[in-house]
């Protein structure tokens, strides 16, 4: 809209000199933050940097290419272009870096008009650049607020509702194990009744001794957190669940502690719902095996990388959530590579 408004309104003392190359490199600008809107990609700094750097330079310009009609009511293209800067550095950057950016535009874009046409005010301009610029600080920062509220509502949701198909997959174990010692004792009672020992029995005696063992393990220990139950049940689960993703699977049957499941659930679907926002991707891979002796679950996609040294704090997902989650986790630990070719996320514990 920008260029367009530009083309229509190049009249003296507009100079082409100026105003194409100055257009072009807008054009191309603007063909990136196409590009990212595109591929979904979330303003990379760099990019926000860049347009900051050039609205300031077409601010300063105006002399040569805003027409002195449309300079002094303050509605020129430039002008436009200065709003949606000011826009782009509030949403992008925190307080503290976009109120100062989002000044020097607007002192930019007073010296260009003052250059420009020395007897015009731009006091009214600058005002609404200023409200502008209040405005969007404003609702950015509560826009983080209940965003962040919302992702830790989030998060203890998933924990609870992991926590919930965790006790439940137990409670599923444990009736097992009731029906099993149950038909168990059961026989061995029916064949005393029937009389099929008329005589003192060493495999009775160990049967006896057996079924007796394990109803002092279940009495004593009914519901502790190292009751172990089925990991890849668990899984297959978890990744049933991953909203917006198809995710292959290929799980090992393997029974681990209820508080080590616990922990590989909330990891890997902390890493399922990162691929689906962030990926840029509809695909994932899940899975679970031995190596070395360690169980090792693992979440991959070929989707766009990031760099988990550079994430910013309120990412909290992946410190927290997938490697603190594992590495707090005696003999766990976690690890992520990624690239331009995707992400792999390891995840281990060794019994």
């Amino acid at each position: 809209m920008a260029v367009v408004a530009a083309l229509f309104g190049a009249v003296a003392p507009v100079s082409m000199r100026w105003l194409a190359p100055m257009l072009l490199v807008h054009v191309v600008w603007t063909a990136l933050f196409v590009r990212v809107f595109l591929r979904k990609q979330p303003l990379a700094n760099w990019l926000v940097a860049g347009d900051v750097a050039i609205t300031i330079a077409l601010c300063l310009a105006q002399v040569n290419l805003v027409a002195t009609e449309v300079l002094v009511t303050g509605s020129s293209w430039v002008a436009g272009l200065v709003t949606m800067t000011v826009v782009m550095a509030g949403v992008t950057w925190r307080p503290i870096t976009a109120v100062p950016v989002g000044l020097a535009v607007a002192g930019a874009f007073a010296v260009g008009v003052g250059l420009a046409s020395p007897s015009q005010s731009v006091l009214s301009t600058l005002g609404v650049h200023l409200v502008q610029l209040l405005a969007i600080v404003l609702l950015m920062t509560l826009l983080r607020r209940s965003a962040a509220s919302a992702d830790t509502f989030l998060r203890e949701s998933a924990r609870a509702e992991i926590s919930l198909m965790v006790e439940r997959l137990r409670r599923e174990d444990e009736l097992r194990q009731v029906g099993s010692i149950h038909e168990t004792s059961l026989h061995t009672l029916t064949m005393v009744g029937f009389g099929t020992y008329d005589e003192p029995s060493r495999t009775l005696r160990a049967q006896v001794a057996t079924d007796l063992s394990a109803l002092d393990k279940l009495r004593d220990h009914p519901h502790t957190a190292s009751v172990p139950i089925a990991l890849d049940a668990l899984l297959d689960e978890v990744a049933e669940r991953a909203t917006g993703l198809d995710v292959r699977r290929r799980l090992t049957p393997e029974t681990v502690p209820g508080d080590v499941a616990e922990r590989f659930a909330r990891a890997v679907t902390e890493a399922l719902a990162n691929i689906a926002l962030h990926a840029g991707v509809h695909e994932a891979e899940l899975s679970s095996g031995r190596r070395d002796g360690e169980i090792l679950v693992e979440i991959a996609d070929a989707g766009q990388g990031f760099d988990q040294h550079r994430l910013p704090p309120d990412r909290f997902g992946v410190r927290g959530s997938i490697l603190d989650t594992m590495r707090s986790l005696p003999n766990g630990g976690a690890q992520i590579s990624s690239g331009d070719r995707g992400t792999r996320i390891s995840l281990w514990w060794r019994p």
